[in-house]
């Protein structure tokens, strides 16, 4: 698959989306990032935002099997992974048999996953990682490409529990669902409450999904923008000399090595969705909002203060300037 062959799919994947979801272009473009890297998104929002209705949409345009998991304070592991069974054949012989949970799916989508215990949250720690479970001593692969979109309540909002730090790590991007403009808020209701939906008409499959993602990972990264991307989690750390003030005043913990992954990973895509077969610095820098909010673990001044972890990431951008021409190989 060549670069161009990329664009047009995924533009036509994005058309796709657009014709049920009203508006939220940046929202899509994350998601359709995290896809494409075959990496993991987060999406913070209040109920009825489409957060839902987003991923079912795109299993749809990229004909892939879609997993829901409804997530409930009584929800258990084995509700999501799967359980064995003890199941008795035609010749009355019984014998334990694996019954795989919705996680074994390409798209999985974990709705509301803060409502769930931290027990039940931590199933997903293998599955996101892995890309495998196990139970029973046993380890099961999941299909590929394999992508989980969770939604999550804001944490003030009543019956949620924070995600484990280990956990939040595991997403490639976090991204915040805004309620909607007015104007996008009359093309809601006019969708939803006609006669019919939307159809929507397949853009990918599978196997080109996977040359996709394979193509993602090819995209040339020059040493400079490597360096920035490292930079900049760097500077996420209190304890190093490179941090700003606003980092060393409110930060406990900085983001792990898995920030300046999921900074590169998304960048490549976002340059090849852009037409480009090449990453820019700016593609880092665009994408350090989303792979870092979550990664950031602040103190309780931060609270007191009223700062978000947004605010953190835009005061580690400004300390941290782009590189200019001919520094570290920069041309």
């Amino acid at each position: 698959m060549t670069p161009e062959e990329y664009g047009a799919r995924a533009r036509a994947v994005e058309e796709q989306i657009g014709r049920v979801i009203v508006g939220q272009r940046e929202l899509v473009r994350q998601v359709l990032v995290c896809l494409l890297c075959e990496g993991h998104a987060l999406l913070e929002g209040v109920p009825g935002l489409g957060k839902t209705q987003l991923l079912k949409t795109l299993a749809q345009a990229v004909e892939l099997h879609f997993g829901r998991i409804q997530f409930t304070p009584d929800l258990m592991p084995a509700d999501i992974v799967g359980t064995q069974v003890l199941e008795e054949d035609d010749t009355g012989r019984r014998r334990f048999h694996f019954r795989a949970g919705p996680v074994f799916a390409n798209l999985v989508l974990a709705d509301e996953v803060n409502r769930a215990t931290p027990k039940t949250q931590s199933a997903l720690l293998e599955a996101m990682q892995e890309r495998t479970v196990t139970v029973a001593g046993e380890t099961r692969p999941l299909p590929r490409p394999f992508f989980v979109m969770a939604t999550q309540n804001p944490i003030e909002m009543e019956g949620t529990y924070p995600l484990p730090e280990a956990q939040l790590d595991r997403f490639l991007l976090k991204a915040l669902v805004p309620f909607p403009p007015a104007d996008d808020l009359v093309a809601v209701v006019e969708r939803t409450t006609g006669e019919a939906p939307p159809t929507i008409a397949p853009q990918a499959d599978g196997p080109a999904l996977r040359a996709m993602i394979e193509l993602t990972r090819q995209a040339p990264v020059a040493s400079h923008v490597t360096q920035h991307a490292v930079d900049l989690v760097v500077a996420t750390h209190p304890d190093k000399p490179e941090a700003p003030g606003t980092v060393r005043q409110y930060v406990r913990f900085g983001a792990s090595p898995r920030g300046a992954q999921a900074l590169i990973l998304a960048a490549k895509a976002t340059a090849l969705l852009d037409g480009r077969p090449n990453v820019a610095v700016a593609d880092v820098r665009a994408m350090a909002p989303a792979a870092l909010r979550h990664r950031l673990v602040l103190g309780y001044e931060a609270v007191a203060d009223g700062l978000s972890a947004d605010d953190v990431v835009d005061a580690v951008l400004v300390g941290v300037p782009e590189p200019t021409a001919g520094l570290r190989g920069a041309p």
